[in-house]
């Protein structure tokens, strides 16, 4: 199993933070086919192959997905692309 662990300051504050990460995760749920649901500050995600979260706080945005045996390959370009997310999103 592989896993991406990413954080990333940012100077929105945790509302405006926390509506980024809803774009975010709309985005993750059209594309992949993802179900997503909020548990206080933190964003959560699952399906087939994959499951992560995003977690807000005041200051930094920190994106942990977990891929399967069969997705692990992918890890290089599941990194590519949260992190050109996090840089459009939280810019």
């Amino acid at each position: 199993m592989a896993t991406v662990d990413i954080t990333r300051e940012h100077s929105l504050g945790k509302e405006q933070a926390k509506e980024k990460a809803q774009l975010m995760a709309d985005k993750l749920a059209q594309k992949l086919d993802a179900k997503c649901a909020w548990h206080g500050d933190e964003l959560t995600f699952k399906r087939s192959g994959a499951d992560g979260s995003i977690h807000v706080s005041e200051s930094d945005v920190r994106v942990v997905v977990k891929l399967s045996m069969m997705l692990s390959p992918m890890q290089g370009m599941v990194k590519a692309e949260i992190e050109k997310a996090l840089q459009k999103y939280l810019a």
